[in-house]
């Protein structure tokens, strides 16, 4: 996800440093945005003249981050990775940054507690692929300031990208019922109501849909689907969240969608 965000925001000119833990992960980020480019503009969805990778620095100094004014946070949609990478960034953080939370089930007021300044903490939550997707969910915590919400939304404007604002519950908008629909079609597929993609083709025929929910967990990745419902489940004690065995058992072999080749589809 970092990297489709780097793309979108380096495409319109804004100067980007991308930050992971590995030499290897940034000359694969580097190859990613490079294709992500490359593909953009074949398919003339962009008609950016800006070259992306000029425009982006890439490395895994976080002291770098003390010359950031917009921050955006994108590693896994683990709340313990979270917060230790959080009380590790807090001291490079400038006073006057703001810092966006790019997920899709954590609690934003948590991760700004660990914050010098949480009302300059907002989340957004974008779509995959980010350069397609521009409509993004914009998470008000509990200290976000209205000033950092309309902050936000103006730099998503900048880049061609839409905030609907919504509050701080586990799942926001998006997931909380996102996750329930891709949960129960693996149930379906688990109990032989019909095959995968029978079940994505009635979602895609009957209702218009782009992709269907069993090809959009393979998008999303299934590890991640698990996780976020174990966060639902936890977080509202409700048992509607609960994982179908199935999709724990994917995981657990190593199916996790288009990343790993396999998911409910295969991939090359």
């Amino acid at each position: 996800m970092g990297q489709g965000v780097s793309y979108q925001f380096a495409k319109y000119n804004y100067n980007i440093t991308l930050i992971d833990i590995a030499d290897s992960a940034l000359e694969n980020a580097r190859k990613n945005i490079r294709n992500i480019e490359r593909l953009d503009k074949m398919l003339h969805k962009s008609t950016s003249n800006v070259n992306v990778l000029d425009k982006i620095t890439f490395t895994s100094d976080l002291s770098t981050l003390s010359t950031a004014d917009f921050i955006i946070e994108n590693i896994t949609e683990n709340i313990t990775l979270k917060e230790t990478l959080y009380q590790k960034i807090k001291a490079h953080i400038a006073d006057h940054a703001l810092l966006a939370v790019n997920t899709s089930a954590v609690s934003i007021t948590r991760l700004a507690s660990f914050l010098k300044h949480p009302q300059n903490v907002m989340g957004i939550h974008f779509m995959n692929p980010v350069h397609l997707k521009p409509t993004v969910e914009v998470i008000k915590g509990y200290h976000t300031t209205s000033e950092t919400i309309d902050a936000t939304q103006e730099l998503l404007q900048a880049v061609n990208m839409t905030g609907v604002v919504v509050n701080d519950m586990p799942g926001f908008i998006s997931n909380r019922v996102l996750m329930l629909t891709v949960n129960e079609a693996v149930f379906a597929l688990q109990d032989g109501v019909a095959g995968a993609a029978d079940i994505d083709k009635i979602f895609r025929e009957c209702f218009g849909h782009k992709m269907g929910p069993l090809e959009t967990a393979d998008l999303i990745g299934l590890d991640t689907i698990l996780y976020t419902l174990h966060v639902l489940l936890s977080s509202y004690n409700d048992t509607k969240f609960r994982p179908a065995p199935l999709l724990t058992k994917m995981v657990d072999a190593g199916l996790h969608g288009r990343k790993s080749g396999e998911g409910f589809y295969k991939y090359n």
